[in-house]
């Protein structure tokens, strides 16, 4: 009797997990369309994409910015908002520049120092309740002003093997394709399949569910920002790997970007979702309009709107695509 009143609850479970990784997956799709419709475009005004050298030139922009939405992405799922990455990310190219170049010892000793910060802020921001969005602004002040004193203007010489990260270039695949899988790999073990995922998204859903299961709410803020540092360390080398110097202002615009990135991918403000693969896709899809902008040969004052308006649209489209995934 009971293996018979079973069988009808089945079907139901299955259309709702359906109707959930529908309402979940729908965004990076969403974003999947709209990088797809970008290339096409970029393509017919320039045919010359479709080479390996081609787009290697048209993605290499976009690598260090899937990094560091990977990194915004983790520290979102826990429902912060990190407003310092972009300054951050400027400072790990100064770093890169100077002391990793000059004294190796040195500038390693100064990356270990961001992921301590990182790992000081996570335990003040859950200890002390401080608002992240305003830890990390104040954080942002201050990877500028250690910028601006480690190298005032931008200059430098990044280490050899920094260097030759953004000079390999295989003749069988673009150089961006690899880095951005590597990207997704990584952001996706981190966030959804180890178990430490698993707590940073309770984490930014459901505090007390992850207490009740006896995990600590402070270890696993402090992790994420960890894992995150980490990730923003490795932004700025390929950053600086493409530069070959240092430039606290290189990466100004990273920190909205990434934000946008992960809204787009499919997160959100709350916590508790991570879509690597989707804010891998929303930060590519940014990189190629800028791209695309540039192609149109439009002002810089109308590109930034243009740009917003394409971001503005995509969200539009994601919204009612949730809606209809949901319905």
């Amino acid at each position: 009797m009971t293996t018979v009143m079973s069988h009808p609850r089945v079907p139901t479970s299955f259309g709702t997990r359906v109707r959930v990784s529908a309402a979940q997956g729908s965004p990076a799709l969403l974003s999947l369309i709209a990088l797809a419709i970008i290339f096409v475009i970029a393509v017919a005004m320039q045919p010359a994409i479709l080479s390996v050298n081609g787009l290697t030139l048209m993605l290499m922009s976009s690598v260090p910015l899937v990094f560091a939405a990977q990194a915004q992405m983790l520290i979102m799922s826990v429902g912060d908002i990190d407003l310092g990455i972009g300054n951050l990310i400027g400072l790990v190219t100064v770093i890169a520049a100077t002391s990793l170049q000059s004294a190796p010892v040195i500038g390693m000793l100064l990356l270990l120092g961001i992921v301590a910060a990182y790992a000081l802020t996570g335990l003040v921001i859950q200890k002390r309740g401080v608002p992240a969005i305003i830890v990390t602004l104040g954080l942002s002040f201050v990877w500028l002003g250690i910028g601006l004193q480690l190298l005032p203007t931008p200059g430098g010489q990044t280490p050899g093997w920094v260097s030759a990260i953004g000079s390999w270039r295989p003749d069988w695949i673009p150089s961006p394709i690899v880095f951005i899988a590597i990207a997704c790999v990584v952001g996706w073990y981190l966030a959804r399949f180890s178990r430490i995922g698993a707590r940073m998204r309770a984490l930014g859903s459901s505090p007390t569910t992850l207490t009740k299961l006896g995990w600590s709410l402070t270890a696993t803020r402090v992790t994420a920002y960890v894992l995150a540092a980490v990730l923003i360390i490795v932004s700025g080398l390929l950053l600086a790997s493409q530069t070959r110097s240092g430039d606290i202002n290189s990466a100004g615009s990273f920190t909205l970007m990434t934000i946008a990135a992960v809204i787009l991918g499919g997160g959100n403000f709350a916590g508790g979702r991570a879509l690597p693969i989707g804010a891998a896709l929303g930060a590519v899809t940014l990189g190629l309009i800028t791209v695309l902008l540039s192609f149109a040969d439009l002002p810089s004052s109308v590109q930034s709107a243009a740009q917003g308006i394409v971001v503005l649209a995509v969200l539009a489209g994601r919204i009612i695509t949730e809606r209809i995934a949901r319905a």
